[in-house]
C-alpha cells in the first residue's frame, strides 16, 4: 500500500504543540514508509482564517523540519464539496433541518431530563414539502445533516487502538452543512481524503466518534475509507487537561519567548505517549527509523514542562558550532567560545549571559572582604592568558594569600564572570582577556 497522510490544520491561529504532535506523527511516518506527507489548511471558515496564519503555520513547520510534498486549501475546493452534497442529496442521506440553536437545546434538555441521551430525533425527516416551503417562506433556512445507517454497528481495527465499535444509532446525525451554506470540517475533510488517496489518518482520541460517522459517508460517497490510528490526548503535568493558555503551548512561543530549539520540541513530542524513552536527537533518522503505531499507549501522555527544557539542555550540549554559528548572539564570536559556554546552556538565549561575560560590560560582585584579596590576585595575572594560566595563576594566588578551597575560587568566579557557577574558568578566562579580567578583579566595570 502507498502511504499517503495529510496534516490539516485550520488557520484561525498560531500552531500549538497539539496540532505540531500530529503533524510529527504524520510526518514521521510518512518519511519511515517512504510515503507523501500532505498539508492541507481547513480555511472554510471564511470569517476566522487568514493568510498570515497560514504563513505562519508554514514557518513554524520548516523551523521544525518538517517538510511537505503537497499543499492544498479547502477554501479552493469549493466546488467538489458542493457537488459531493449534492450526490448525497440525491441518495437521501443529507437532509435539511430547520430547527434553531436554542430549540435543539430545549430538545436536548428535555431528553437528558427523562434519562435518555441527547441524540438528534429526526423530526426534519417527517416534515413533508409543503412543510419545508412554508419554514423557508418564514425566512428559514436548513442546515443540513447525514443520514446515518442505524441498521448496524459501525467497525474498525484502530493502529493504536485496536478494535473499535460504534452504534450509529447512539449518535445524531452530524450537521454537514451549516444554515448560511459553509461547510462543517466532516464533509470536505472526508472528500479530500478521498481525493488525495490518504491512506491512513493520524489523529487524536477525540475523533474516534468523528470517524465511525466518516466511515459512513466515505461508503455514501463510493469511497473507501482510509486506516485510522487515534493517538491518546496531552495531559498537564498534574493531570489536568492539557491547557495552551495564553499562547504558551504556540510554537512561536516556545521558540521566541522560550528559547528552545526545534530538535528538542521534536525529541520530547515524537515519543510522548509511547513505549520509548524520550531522549535528545540532534538528527531525527532514530526518531523516524524507530517509529511504530504498537508502541503507542491507550493512556494519556503528560506534557510536562520542565522535562522538555531538560531535553532541550542536552540538544543543546550536543550541538556543534557549525549549528549555531550564524545565530545573532554568536556574533563576533569564535567556536572556543561555544566549546566553553554550551555545556552550562538550558536555553539558547542563555548565551546573551555568557557573551556579556566574554565581552562586557559586566559589573563584577566583590564582598568587602575580598576587595584587598582580589587586588593581590590582580597584581598575579599573567600577561598572557592561555589554557593552563588558570591552573598557574591560582596556584600563584594560593600561595601568596594562603587561601585555597572556596574561599580562593568563588571571589574569584564572582568578580570575574558576576556568577557563582559557570562553564570551566579555565576555558573562560582566555575569552575574558587580561585587561578585562584585571579590571573587574579591581572593582572596575568592564
Amino acid at each position: 500500500m502507498s502511504v499517503n497522510v495529510r496534516f490539516a490544520p485550520s488557520p484561525t491561529g498560531l500552531l500549538h504543540v497539539g496540532n505540531v504532535r500530529a503533524a510529527l506523527l504524520n510526518w514521521l511516518f510518512a518519511r519511515q514508509q517512504g510515503g507523501q506527507f500532505l498539508l492541507r489548511f481547513d480555511d472554510t471558515d471564511a470569517e476566522r482564517s487568514r493568510d498570515d496564519y497560514i504563513e505562519a503555520i508554514r514557518h513554524d513547520l520548516r523551523w521544525l523540519g518538517l517538510d511537505w510534498d503537497q499543499e492544498a486549501r479547502q477554501s479552493q475546493r469549493l466546488e467538489r464539496y458542493h457537488a459531493s452534497a449534492e450526490h448525497l442529496k440525491e441518495q437521501g442521506r443529507l437532509y435539511p433541518c430547520y430547527e434553531t440553536a436554542e430549540e435543539l437545546s430545549i430538545k436536548r434538555r428535555l431528553q437528558l431530563g427523562r434519562g435518555l441521551p441527547p441524540v438528534y430525533d429526526r423530526a426534519a425527516l417527517k416534515l413533508t414539502q409543503a412543510d419545508r416551503e412554508k419554514l423557508e417562506a418564514e425566512g428559514k433556512k436548513p442546515h443540513w445533516r447525514f443520514k446515518l445507517d442505524t441498521d448496524q454497528r459501525v467497525e474498525w481495527t484502530d493502529l493504536i487502538r485496536g478494535p473499535q465499535s460504534i452504534d450509529p444509532a447512539s449518535l445524531s446525525d452530524p450537521v454537514l452543512i451549516r444554515a448560511d451554506g459553509t461547510f462543517l470540517y466532516m464533509l470536505p475533510s472526508t472528500v479530500d481524503d478521498m481525493d488525495f488517496s490518504i491512506s491512513h489518518v493520524v489523529r487524536g482520541e477525540d475523533h474516534v466518534t468523528n470517524s465511525g460517522q466518516q466511515i459512513q459517508i466515505f461508503e455514501a460517497l463510493g469511497g473507501t475509507a482510509p486506516l485510522f490510528a487515534h493517538y491518546p490526548l496531552l495531559k498537564g503535568k498534574g493531570g489536568d487537561k492539557f491547557s495552551k493558555r495564553a499562547g504558551s503551548g504556540s510554537i512561536a512561543a516556545l521558540r521566541d519567548e522560550a528559547g528552545l530549539e526545534p530538535q528538542a520540541i521534536i525529541s520530547f513530542i515524537a515519543r510522548l505517549g509511547s513505549s520509548d524513552p524520550i531522549e535528545p536527537f540532534v538528527d531525527v533518522a532514530p526518531l523516524r527509523d524507530g517509529f511504530e503505531f504498537s508502541k503507542f499507549s491507550k493512556s494519556s501522555a503528560i506534557f510536562d514542562e520542565d522535562e522538555l527544557d531538560q531535553v532541550n539542555a542536552k540538544i543543546l550540549h550536543q550541538l556543534s558550532y557549525q549549528d549555531v554559528k550564524d545565530r545573532a548572539l554568536l556574533a563576533d564570536l569564535r567556536e572556543d567560545f561555544w566549546l566553553a559556554v554550551r555545556g552550562n546552556l538550558e536555553h539558547f538565549n542563555d548565551v546573551a549571559r555568557w557573551r556579556k561575560v566574554v565581552l562586557g560590560p559586566l559589573d563584577p560582585v566583590i564582598m568587602d572582604d575580598d576587595c584587598a584579596f582580589l587586588a593581590e590576585a590582580a597584581e598575579l595575572l599573567p600577561q598572557t592568558l592561555a589554557g593552563d594560566s588558570w591552573k598557574a595563576w591560582t596556584s600563584a594566588i594560593k600561595q601568596a594569600t594562603g587561601r585555597k578551597g572556596k574561599a580562593l575560587f568563588l571571589p574569584l568566579r564572582q568578580a570575574l564572570t558576576g556568577e557563582d557557577h559557570g562553564p570551566e574558568m579555565a576555558t573562560l578566562l582566555p575569552l575574558i582577556g587580561r585587561a578585562r579580567a584585571q579590571a573587574r578583579l579591581k572593582g572596575e566595570r568592564a
